[in-house]
């Protein structure tokens, strides 16, 4: 772990809560059917945390969001299932404490309880204020404690009064979570290795158009794939058939490859594709040049040209951050790609060759289709917050953090 005097912000470090409430924003924004979690990522990222500060002798208050409630209690959306789930992970009882933040329960549920207890808060969206950040509901939250721990990443891109209004109330600090996701974003852009590669997948150019302009600027290489590839190939004068394309970014695609040459960073297309004439599982595939897409062809995969242009150039680096998959992924066999490059990535990671960072929802699912997320430097679980700090934006969460 960094040294935290060298940290822009401040962490658990830097306070004593020996008998001090903490209220910890947490991410339990879990999904979950028929009244049972199905996936404990998230809650397994917090323990940490929570343990750190109970063996410290804090009583915790834990605040969160699931879903979107609209500002209205919503009981499909109740924490309460997630507090089971925390409490069995943690190995220790976590109370819940059912509110829509306007009947005083949060405040009362406090009395009688000692340094080591738990307690689980309703859903903060079951207000309006939430969202809108309103004095008033931050200040109640605030109420509830001490000191305020951030260890939600993944909704720090929103300044919510569970995220950004309270930390400026109460004495406010990264929770460890929170911290090992500042580290290891620090060290990919901010601070690292040279030269760094920037693996690209995705959709549509559209919604990462900020975060390739930002990328041209600090990295050195970018390789793009999955569909937004297209959009860039149709720019470069390649044909594509019939597959997914956005005709109003071509010449914004240009200007990023202008931008990235002036910049000095190389920009990596697919030179083969894994095609066929429609998108579904078990379909006939070919493997052709990107000069010799057929007008009735999907592009839905790249192909082992690419992989090995790929693998070639991360020999060649020292850090990688990787966000988007490279093809089709949730249909076979158009995961190929994505998997090969994920577990050549993963074994230079491994020995220490290279620093990989990775993020984003698709990109995790991914990872874990391939098998290869515990081999990597670093996943995000967070979504919108990556790619929002990959486009080089203020988070709010983390701004009301830093010393």
């Amino acid at each position: 772990m960094v040294d935290s005097s060298v940290l822009s912000f401040r962490t658990l470090d830097d306070i004593d809560v020996a008998g001090k409430t903490a209220v910890v924003r947490v991410d339990l924004n879990v999904p979950v059917e028929n009244g049972a979690v199905t996936d404990v990522t998230r809650i397994k990222r917090i323990v940490p945390t929570l343990r750190e500060l109970i063996d410290k002798g804090a009583k915790v208050v834990l605040l969160s969001h699931l879903g979107r409630p609209k500002g209205m209690a919503a009981p499909d959306l109740s924490l309460e299932p997630v507090a089971s789930a925390l409490s069995a992970i943690l190995a220790r009882p976590v109370r819940f404490v059912a509110t829509d933040w306007r009947d005083g329960r949060a405040s009362a549920a406090l009395e009688g309880t000692a340094p080591g207890d738990v307690l689980l808060m309703e859903n903060t969206r079951f207000h309006p204020g939430e969202e809108t950040n309103d004095p008033e509901l931050a200040a109640q939250f605030a109420s509830l404690g001490d000191v305020y721990v951030n260890d939600a990443f993944s909704a720090a891109h929103r300044a919510h009064a569970s995220t950004e209004g309270i930390a400026h109330i109460l004495p406010a600090v990264a929770g460890r979570a929170m911290q090992a996701e500042l580290e290891a974003l620090g060290l990919v852009l901010q601070d690292p290795d040279r030269p760094v590669f920037a693996l690209i997948g995705g959709a549509k150019v559209s919604t990462k158009l900020d975060l390739l302009v930002n990328l041209v600027a600090k990295v050195q290489v970018i390789g793009i794939g999955g569909a937004m590839a297209n959009t860039f190939l149709a720019a470069q004068g390649h044909p594509i058939g019939k597959s997914l394309v956005e005709s109003e970014m071509l010449g914004t695609a240009r200007q990023v490859i202008q931008r990235a040459k002036a910049a000095g960073c190389a920009v990596l297309l697919p030179v083969d594709a894994v095609v066929a004439d429609e998108l579904s599982a078990g379909v006939e595939t070919r493997t052709v040049s990107v000069d010799q897409v057929g007008a009735n062809d999907l592009i839905l995969d790249i192909g082992p040209a690419t992989v090995a242009l790929f693998e070639d150039k991360l020999q060649e680096v020292r850090t990688l951050v990787w966000n988007g998959p490279l093809g089709v992924f949730e249909v076979s066999p158009f995961d190929q790609g994505t998997i090969a490059v994920a577990r050549a990535v993963a074994d230079l990671a491994e020995t220490g060759r290279l620093r990989a960072v990775a993020g984003g929802g698709d990109t995790t699912a991914a990872l874990n289709q391939a098998g290869v997320t515990e081999r990597f430097s670093y996943v995000s679980a967070a979504g919108g917050a990556f790619l929002e700090w990959l486009e080089g934006r203020p988070l709010p969460g983390v701004e009301a953090l830093k010393a």
